[in-house]
């Protein structure tokens, strides 16, 4: 056999196992599983990793704390106003911490909705008002308002020119008034001398239900002196609804003008 006819068939052998092999091995599949390793931690590891852990979780939790005694409700800055005679900041972070009383509700709208008034905590109410009477000597407040708006018989209209949030128009036969603009034509000033019940401002203008629910709120119940004014206002009435119409200074004449 010569040396071709030999290299021939050895190269033909080798072929043939070579396809024998790629036809019946299975083909190589391959997972892409991370491989997972175990490691041994200390014990001295495993506690300092729990003691960063705790020190994280306690750093990162809310406390739970009182409404009454949070940020949002602290009276501080409100108190801090008044003292250096800031009315106009004063008067919005009273607003601003109606709204944080009012509920989670309100302070995510941004307002207070007038049924959200009766879940302001007496106390907190009546601390806000307390801090704007001993720093107006006695002039500002809910519970001067109160007391403005019901010897005006409850009648809003009366009440706010009481209290000047109307003005009177200028160059008019017939006396008329105005809602102020605000918050320009608001008085801001102690020196300025604005009317009793000026402060703190609630936004009636866009409906009275909200302050005739801060106004009759049980924080305010129980006022002996607010009582005692009310009594003799009623009884000043009724005394005088019980004179002789002939003694009450009125000259009736007839008037056929309707």
């Amino acid at each position: 056999m010569s040396t071709n006819t030999f290299n021939s068939i050895h190269q033909h052998y080798h072929r043939s196992l070579r396809r024998r092999h790629s036809i019946d091995c299975p083909p190589t599949t391959f997972s892409l599983r991370p491989r997972t390793t175990t490691t041994t931690t200390s014990p001295t590891t495993a506690t300092s990793l729990s003691t960063s852990f705790a020190a994280t979780s306690a750093a990162t939790s809310t406390p739970t704390t009182n409404p009454s005694t949070s940020h949002s409700t602290s009276l501080d800055l409100l108190r801090h106003h008044l003292e250096a005679k800031n009315l106009r900041q004063a008067d919005e972070e009273t607003r601003r911490l109606i709204i944080a009383m009012a509920g989670e509700a309100a302070v995510k709208r941004g307002y207070v909705f007038f049924s959200e008034v009766q879940f302001i905590p007496a106390e907190e109410l009546r601390a806000i008002d307390a801090l704007w009477r001993q720093h107006s000597d006695g002039r500002f407040g809910y519970s001067v308002q109160r007391k403005i708006w019901k010897k005006s018989k409850k009648d809003f209209t009366n009440f706010f020119k009481k209290v000047g949030w109307m003005k009177k128009l200028e160059g008019s036969e017939v006396e008329q008034y105005n809602y102020r603009s605000f918050p320009t034509e608001f008085v801001w000033e102690m020196e300025e001398g604005p009317p009793e019940g000026h402060l703190p401002l609630t936004n009636a203008l866009r409906g009275t239900q909200l302050l005739n629910c801060i106004l009759t709120h049980p924080a305010f119940d129980g006022d002996e002196d607010e009582d005692q004014d009310e009594d003799e206002n009623q009884n000043q009435e009724r005394e005088r609804d019980m004179k002789p119409l002939s003694k009450r200074g009125t000259a009736f004449q007839t008037n056929y003008s309707f």
